[in-house]
């Protein structure tokens, strides 16, 4: 993991529940843990074990995320999962935008993991960039551009901020895509666990198309709610309590 000072209220969080159940909480792409702090806050309350990690690179600097890419995302992921098998039996994975990418490849790790029960996804990328956006991203590296503009703060309740780099690494963005989706996109099928996924009607970042896929080729049980009020980071938007409750269900129904 980096040395770079994390940006407070971005630190990774853990909490050992009564429960047999354990929620590893996973966020996206420039984000941080402050994103999903109120689920996993959630089902620490509920008495669940949580592993909340903060990616490499993310909740620091947008230099130290360029440092960084799918495989460091990922690695950190499987190794949050490890540490909280370590004291649950069973395990709901949910994960925002790129941490629900997160939850489908740990999915697909762990496909025949008994001890993983389910999978929660609010508006995940699920489906690489079409091939003219992957050409024109290259043009731009090829130009010597690292940044876009930022994604991040995609949020229709005025009163929300989400902590999010000022802008969007080019060169990770491609690893996400390249790396982390183009491999997963065509493998949802082999998903026999249960499936939540939660989607924005209004998502200026992800498409919902994206969460449309995951519901028509996820091989297990899935479970569709669109999300009215909230845009991209619905986890801190005016649906976060319909989350929250859920979520919880969900991890009821499928750990029970």
């Amino acid at each position: 993991m980096s040395d770079v000072d994390v940006i407070p209220g971005c630190e990774p969080f853990s909490y050992v529940g009564s429960s047999p159940t354990g929620v590893l909480v996973v966020h996206g792409f420039t984000g941080n843990p402050s994103s999903m702090t109120h689920q996993a806050k959630a089902f620490a309350a509920a008495g669940h074990h949580v592993e909340q990690p903060r990616l490499p690179g993310h909740g620091t600097t947008l230099a130290d995320m360029q440092t960084t890419d799918w495989f460091d995302w990922s690695g950190e992921a499987a190794a949050a999962y490890d540490r909280l098998v370590e004291r649950a039996d069973r395990v709901v994975v949910i994960g925002l935008s790129m941490g629900g990418t997160l939850a489908l490849w740990t999915g697909l790790q762990r496909v025949d993991d008994g001890r993983l029960k389910g999978l929660i996804c609010v508006n995940a990328a699920t489906m690489p960039q079409p091939p003219d956006v992957v050409e024109m991203l290259e043009d731009m590296l090829s130009d010597g551009i690292e940044v876009s503009p930022a994604i991040g703060n995609d949020i229709a309740n005025p009163d929300e901020t989400e902590i999010s780099y000022e802008g969007t690494p080019l060169r990770q963005l491609m690893s996400l895509n390249n790396d982390g989706l183009a491999p997963i996109t065509d493998r949802f099928a082999e998903l026999r666990i249960p499936v939540l996924v939660l989607s924005s009607s209004a998502d200026h970042v992800v498409p919902p198309e994206s969460s449309v896929h995951l519901r028509d080729t996820a091989g297990g049980d899935v479970e569709f709610v669109t999300l009215e009020r909230s845009f991209h980071v619905a986890t801190q938007d005016y649906d976060r309590d319909l989350i929250n409750e859920r979520s919880l269900a969900f991890i009821e129904r499928v750990t029970s």
